[in-house]
């Protein structure tokens, strides 16, 4: 059965396990934590109460920040990033003022063409180009392109 739910400072172990295995350049240990709060909006999602993938959404001032988002390499290509970006989606959008985001914004890498549809798909905006941002496993670096989710029109 899949849940959803708030990711909370007993997960982060098994949340920074996944970090280590999903992405290419992984937060540190010490980012990863700090990651955490009262401003954050951060979601877990879990198989059978397996966490398989979870997202890292920072809320400051009317803006919220989509920073992180992970899936289990074994759990990909089944609509559970669709689902988890959904609830955080679904869970901002229940904030109340004045505390409620206009807007959810992040950053992806231009290579990273199967989360640009997914992000697509659920009605971002590409807004503009941050040029050599993210780096790569060869010492170089590749572009974010920078995406924008209206929570209020």
């Amino acid at each position: 059965m899949k849940t959803i739910s708030i990711l909370n400072e007993h997960d982060l172990a098994d949340a920074y396990q996944l970090e280590l295995l999903c992405h290419l350049v992984p937060w540190s240990k010490q980012i990863f934590y700090s990651n955490q709060g009262d401003r954050y909006l951060n979601l877990k999602i879990s198989i059978d109460e397996q966490m398989v993938g979870f997202c890292i959404c920072q809320q400051v001032a009317d803006e919220a920040n989509l920073f992180n988002i992970a899936i289990h390499p074994k759990f990909r290509q089944q609509g559970l990033a669709k689902d988890l970006l959904n609830e955080l989606i679904s869970r901002l959008l229940t904030i109340n003022p004045p505390n409620s985001p206009s807007t959810l914004w992040l950053e992806v890498r231009e290579s990273n063409q199967v989360a640009i549809q997914l992000y697509h798909s659920l009605g971002f905006n590409e807004i503009t180009i941050r040029k050599n941002y993210y780096p790569t496993a060869d010492g170089n670096y590749e572009n974010a392109i920078i995406m924008a989710y209206a929570l209020k029109l």
